[in-house]
């Protein structure tokens, strides 16, 4: 079984030569005026550099927070791409979408991020709902939001997907053809993973979980508790090691303790908890179901060691109408770092920027 590392040890290997050192790059992390938990990320807004504005809208009721960064020497009165940056499942905007939105902008794009409805900084009650229907419309929302957006040109605007907000794009640009150019990193199919279990593990439990989905509606609409799945104290060490799966054991040590974001503000970060009563629409959805629709260019990446690749793939494959597609494999890397390994954040973003300067 692979060996998991102290936080320490983890910490230090990705951040800095010492204990010391690692210590105080989480320590500078959770003290970002913007929350910002990345490396390299915005810390003041600087005349002729990237900038970041956060901004809220409202989406069908519910308020949402988003960060907008803006390009070098930004003028509103010119007009610029933009790129609409859907976060994975659990994340927030101030983790892996922030840094290639930030990167986009590093590149001449106007770029958004936005925490889901119901999660992270922004609003709907109860936490941390993941229904594929809201976290669509999320990405219609970005549109909606970005495309009056001083200095954006809306005949030229993108959008990345990054691991669950990868699949939720593949499902928005099906039909929202303000979107000329889809891009997805580290896609992952929720519907595909949460109905079998991540590469078919679950298979034998469909129709009890889905019993206990349906128990959990029930006492919701009763007035009762809320159920979740996931969330409650960060997994240790031996619970990392034991864990199946290379993604969910990175992906622990990456939002529970490198990347992790501090709760703050009037509604607590995702966390990666869901709703049990979630399931009874993500059970019964496919990322991949009329993908056809999808005649705009496409870029699918993904890292060559990945264990979630076979969703990328099964995606690629299926998009048999999406104009130029193109499949690019990040030579050695795995899910998670693509998240924010430099030498792997590096290859994605060129050939995101090379693709968006292309298409749009």
């Amino acid at each position: 079984m692979k060996k998991v590392t102290s936080i320490i040890a983890i910490a230090t290997s990705i951040a800095a030569t010492d204990v010391a050192d690692a210590q105080s790059v989480l320590n500078e992390r959770q003290q970002n005026p913007y929350g910002l938990v990345y490396d390299g990320a915005i810390t003041q807004n600087e005349k002729g550099k990237v900038n970041i504005h956060p901004v809220t809208y409202e989406v069908n009721g519910i308020e949402i927070a988003a960060n907008v960064y803006t390009p070098a020497d930004y003028d509103p009165s010119k007009k610029y791409p933009a790129i609409a940056v859907a976060h994975p499942n659990g994340g927030v905007k101030e983790q892996v979408a922030g840094l290639y939105a930030q990167h986009l902008a590093e590149n001449g794009f106007i770029a958004i991020t936005a925490d889901a409805a119901y999660q992270g900084a922004s609003g709907g009650q109860p936490r941390n709902v993941d229904k594929p229907e809201n976290r669509v419309e999320d990405i219609h929302g970005m549109a909606d939001y970005i495309s009056q957006y001083k200095g954006v040109d809306p005949d030229r605007l993108g959008v990345l997907g990054i691991c669950g907000g990868g699949g939720y794009t593949l499902k928005a640009t099906q039909t929202d053809k303000r979107f000329k150019a889809v891009a997805t990193l580290s896609m992952f199919n929720s519907g595909m993973v949460r109905r079998n279990g991540f590469m078919n593990s679950q298979y034998a439990t469909i129709q009890e979980r889905l019993k206990q989905a349906s128990e959990a509606r029930a006492l919701e609409a009763a007035g009762g508790e809320v159920r979740y799945i996931g969330g409650g104290p960060a997994a240790t060490d031996e619970q990392i090691a034991a864990m199946p799966f290379e993604m969910y054991r990175e992906g622990a040590i990456y939002y529970e303790r490198t990347h992790a974001h501090p709760n703050s503000g009037a509604y607590p970060n995702s966390g990666g908890a869901y709703t049990v009563s979630s399931l009874i629409d993500l059970m019964a959805w496919d990322a991949t179901d009329q993908i056809e629709l999808i005649n705009q260019p496409l870029l699918m990446m993904a890292g060559s060691k990945a264990d979630s690749y076979y969703m990328t793939d099964d995606a690629f494959n299926k998009a048999i109408n999406a104009k130029n597609k193109e499949l690019f494999l990040i030579n050695g890397a795995t899910h998670i770092e693509t998240y924010w390994k430099p030498e792997y954040v590096s290859q994605a973003v060129k050939k995101l920027v090379s693709f968006y300067q292309t298409n749009l």
